[in-house]
């Protein structure tokens, strides 16, 4: 993967890689800077094979830091910077890391974290003004120094990533992505987005996610600027910075695409030089596609669909939008999808079943985890090539197009009827004022399950009355929420998923586990 930084910062050296608050990396620096931390690395005893925590938010050194792991011959884990000590603790336990790189607001955390470790990681951390404390290495230092080359490039089939699930429904899982992996998935995302060097590419989403992640390895790969935002909190601001940079790609979750949509002096064509926007992690209801067409008339959106263990499997051109109405599309460039049975064996369309994928750019499987990996990676009955069992329902279409049901344990049971919460969200999206919409279900000693719902509203007239009136004019009876509540922001995930299960368990003793 490191070879892609190496050749465009041969191409462009002067070209920027990557811009974060007043920071700006030239692919000449990026490629220097994490070849000298590269070298410390390996100074401090990191060997090939290792694993080396990332944890850091969107700052130009957690680019540095990423790619001098992979130049070390090293394996890089990163980790989200919302997660407390018990989050890292585990992470720490299960990787065992020889080397931790951070900042300073994240040292004690991770100090706390690495008590009872047979090997303590050496720990390597920015400053923010005061002296680090004793024992930790200063990041900008091992950067400056300089020193001998950094280790020989490993094989591509070697490990270049551990990233690991967010543990929403149970314990964390380490995904093992190798070299070659890696840089298939890459390849298909860059080739269907048609990125190359003149793109300039806004991320506000963490690069210790797998749809962040993917934003620094496709633009470095294309040779693209990246523009890194530590989130959306502030979207007046990250879109002025999107208009200065001249940002032709902007990857969205459905979170921020809700927000764009609700801010009113938002006119259409704010982003002249924008060329595409994207949308993975969760999909988008039809009626924000609608607004955001609007919102961005001539800017081409890619509904995708993907996963950590994949990054991504399907992507519908935008091309086919005002046909395909919610649909994700088809397998990306490289690669196969199908919707089987409980046996694996491919279902006709209209029929709903599992997504499998099948590829070059799928996970080896979970850290020191047989049983999940086996559960996950499958034989194809017929083929007996290795695929990935993703746990999410879908269909196609007549003409092979998917569509995304739901998750297998999102699945409710309504009055004796199957439920996919997704279906009642998109319909409460749809109703005018609706900015966010969560369905999920609580157990009721009676029925077993009633359907609740919650939503963000941008019109404060909306009651609840109207909603349940717009639900049941849209929905069958039994798919119409017994109540809605009103919230003023909706629990999520740091990737930006909403949270569903917390919601399912509010006010109950015992919620029902919907997943997220």
């Amino acid at each position: 993967m490191e070879a892609f930084l190496r050749h465009s910062a041969r191409a462009a050296p002067d070209g920027i890689a990557v811009v974060a608050g007043e920071t700006r990396l030239s692919y000449a620096e990026l490629d220097g800077r994490s070849d000298r931390l590269a070298a410390a690395l390996a100074a401090q005893g990191v060997r090939r094979g290792d694993r080396v925590v990332v944890l850091m938010e969107n700052i130009a050194e957690a680019a540095v830091a990423i790619y001098a792991v992979l130049k070390a011959s090293a394996i890089f884990c990163p980790v989200n910077p919302q997660l407390k000590g018990a989050g890292i603790a585990f992470i720490l336990r299960d990787a065992r890391p020889a080397a931790i790189l951070t900042q300073a607001r994240f040292i004690e955390p991770c100090r706390q974290a690495s008590d009872g470790l047979a090997a303590p990681p050496v720990l390597i951390s920015t400053q923010a003004g005061a002296p680090l404390p004793e024992g930790v290495l200063p990041f900008a230092r091992l950067v400056g120094e300089g020193g001998e080359k950094p280790p020989e490039a490993g094989d591509d089939g070697e490990l270049a990533m551990i990233i690991y699930t967010s543990g929403s429904t149970g314990r964390p899982k380490g995904v093992m992505m190798s070299h070659a992996a890696m840089d298939a998935a890459s390849a298909s995302i860059a080739l269907y987005l048609q990125n190359s060097a003149s793109d300039v590419v806004l991320c506000a989403l963490p690069l210790a996610f797998t749809y962040g992640l993917y934003q620094l390895v496709a633009s470095v790969r294309s040779g693209a600027r990246l523009v890194l935002e530590k989130n959306f909190a502030f979207p007046h601001a990250v879109l002025e910075k999107a208009r200065a940079e001249g940002v032709t790609g902007m990857p969205l979750v459905p979170t921020i695409a809700a927000l764009l949509l609700s801010m009113k002096e938002l006119e259409p064509g704010a982003l002249p030089a924008l060329r595409y926007l994207t949308n993975a992690a969760a999909p988008l209801p039809p009626a924000h596609v609608e607004g955001l067409r609007r919102l961005f008339p001539g800017v081409r959106l890619y509904c995708m669909y993907g996963l950590t263990e994949c990054a991504r499997a399907a992507y519908l051109d935008p091309a086919e939008l005002d046909k395909r109405t919610g649909s994700v599309g088809k397998a990306i460039p490289g690669t196969e999808v199908a919707v089987v049975d409980e046996h694996g064996v491919a279902v006709p369309p209209g029929t709903v079943g599992e997504l499998v994928v099948r590829g070059p750019h799928l996970m080896r499987g979970y850290w020191e985890n047989p049983e999940a990996t086996a559960a996950a990676l499958r034989p194809d009955p017929a083929s007996g090539q290795r695929q990935l069992h993703t746990g999410d329902l879908f269909r196609t279409d007549a003409d092979g197009f998917l569509h995304f049901v739901g998750r297998k344990d999102d699945m409710l049971k309504v009055r004796g009827e199957k439920v996919a919460p997704r279906e009642v969200e998109a319909a409460l999206c749809a109703c005018p004022g609706v900015v966010e919409a969560v369905a999920f279900g609580r157990p009721d000693p009676v029925q077993g399950t009633i359907l609740h719902a919650a939503v963000v509203v941008s019109d404060p007239g909306l009651g609840e009355r109207d909603l349940l009136r717009h639900c049941a004019r849209a929905l069958p009876d039994f798919m119409v929420p017994k109540s809605i509540e009103f919230r003023d922001d909706l629990p999520k995930t740091a990737s930006g998923k909403i949270t569903r299960r917390l919601l399912a368990e509010a006010g109950a003793e015992a919620g029902t586990e919907t997943g997220e």
